[in-house]
């Protein structure tokens, strides 16, 4: 592999990384963590603890898909291996 291709397949790696910690972090985190502690918050009336576990991580989940699929247009761009 190239340096071009190696630089791409690292860079793709990074934002992968990057995505799956903030999905651990919010889902297994927020949820199951640290959610004793969120509790003292409240969001809607709600323990935030608790909203993150039924209601908070699916609405980052479903946010992950956009921003995954915007930034890896931006780095198919970049390295000029985008399909258009």
């Amino acid at each position: 592999m190239d340096d071009q291709g190696t630089a791409y397949w690292s860079a793709t790696l990074r934002l992968l990384g990057i995505i799956l910690a903030v999905w651990f972090l919010c889902s297994f985190g927020a949820g199951i963590l640290f959610a004793d502690a969120l509790n003292g918050i409240k969001l809607g009336g709600y323990p935030l603890g608790f909203w993150f576990a039924h209601q908070g991580s699916m609405y980052i989940f479903v946010a992950l898909i956009f921003i995954y699929a915007k930034m890896m247009n931006d780095l198919d761009r970049k390295f000029d291996v985008h399909e258009d």
